[in-house]
């Protein structure tokens, strides 16, 4: 299982360098997700509160 690719690297070196990319988008994509829960906690919160003090 030693092949080479067309581009002269093992696979060994390809497979890590697509889990390489693959963790760095998932790093992201999780980012971005507490980054909107954060926004989204926020503004539930605003809202709650608004609609508490008019009863």
């Amino acid at each position: 299982m030693t092949q080479k690719t067309s581009s002269g690297k093992s696979t060994a070196t390809a497979r890590e360098d697509r889990l390489k990319a693959a963790l760095k988008a998932n790093m992201a994509k999780r980012k971005a997700q507490a980054k909107a829960r954060a926004t989204g906690a926020t503004d539930e919160a605003k809202d709650n509160k608004n609609t508490n003090e008019g009863s």
